[in-house]
């Protein structure tokens, strides 16, 4: 398999990775019905692509999403550049146990990552979400030692308050921050953004096309698919929110006609556009829709599009989780 359109590239601290990442999530659970076959070629177009910057994490699935992403890069490994989490604890049976910070716990959950992805060393270790039972050193300290042991080559925070960010830093360089941002998730803008770039830090969006909706794809929420659960885990897709989101998608839609795209790639190049230090990773399972999201790569916004953007697309109806006491912490 060679690459037959290498992406841009950008960095996230010393980091260098394609300008578009890869969500791996949706394709084991959250978003409807999995197909493996399907999932492994969208895994592979997207190397193809030049999109070779994939993320997963240990509780998608529960476990399973990494055991997939592993088959699909056995063979590849060169080629790409994996990020994955810990913290987030889960079962087998897929109920939860709850947020873990716990050095013990994270050198555990890192050996059990690299077993299942059939690798030696992870790219980018996230801490998932932060654990406020245990002190953000403690957790980063055990983090570092994975570095010196040689598992993992970089550190990542998700979902990080600024303070705790800055006192990770002071422990360990923290390559990239992964927190949502999107069209309709523009809270990182006010101390979050400042706060990574004032450290050198790059920033990973996801859930870049507000978990599908700016793609324009769904009309109701019964559109959505088969076992999906995101009327039920986000609020913006549940009752009337939905149809006071929907207005704002028809605005990004407006737009979108007028540059020739589609509406999804009008929202990654309004991330894309935010600065040179941020990488949008769309999650999908499909082969099309990844080519699509890749292509949103090419899109370019002028000052007047972004100007027009701020004025008709506005803050969203509903929280972007039902429970919101583990971001942003």
């Amino acid at each position: 398999m060679g690459t037959v359109n290498a992406m841009n590239t950008r960095s996230l601290g010393s980091l260098t990775v394609s300008a578009v990442g890869l969500g791996c999530m949706g394709m084991s659970e959250f978003y409807g019905t999995a197909d493996e076959g399907e999932a492994i070629a969208t895994i592979h177009r997207a190397l193809e692509l030049g999109c070779t910057f994939l993320d997963t994490a240990d509780m998608y699935g529960p476990f399973t999403n990494e055991e997939l992403v592993g088959r699909a890069i056995a063979g590849h490994r060169d080629e790409v550049v994996l990020a994955t989490k810990f913290g987030n604890e889960r079962r087998a049976d897929g109920s939860w146990v709850g947020v873990n910070g716990r050095p013990d716990y994270v050198r555990w959950a890192c050996d059990a990552s690299l077993a299942r992805l059939g690798i030696d060393q992870i790219d980018l270790y996230y801490q998932h979400r932060v654990d406020l039972a245990v002190p953000i050193e403690e957790t980063v300290g055990a983090m570092a030692g994975l570095v010196d042991a040689g598992k993992v080559r970089h550190l990542g925070l998700s979902e990080a308050a600024p303070d705790t960010i800055r006192r990770a830093h002071a422990v360990h360089p923290i390559t990239a921050l992964q927190t949502e941002y999107s069209l309709f998730t523009r809270h990182v803008e006010e101390e979050i953004l400042p706060t990574v770039r004032q450290l050198g830090i790059g920033f990973v969006a996801y859930s870049p096309l507000g978990r599908g909706m700016l793609t324009g794809a769904y009309r109701s929420p019964s559109d959505l698919p088969e076992g999906d659960t995101r009327a039920e885990r986000y609020p913006r897709f549940a009752g009337d929110n939905f149809d006071q989101n929907l207005a704002l998608v028809d605005n990004v839609r407006q737009l979108a006609r007028r540059k020739g795209c589609t509406p999804g790639q009008l929202a990654l190049a309004w991330v894309l556009a935010q600065g040179d230090d941020l990488v949008p990773i769309p999650g999908t399972k499909q082969r099309r829709w990844l080519e699509e999201n890749v292509a949103g790569a090419d899109v370019v916004l002028t000052s007047e599009d972004l100007a027009w953007i701020d004025r008709h697309v506005g803050t969203p109806a509903g929280d972007r989780y039902a429970d919101m006491g583990t971001v942003d912490r």
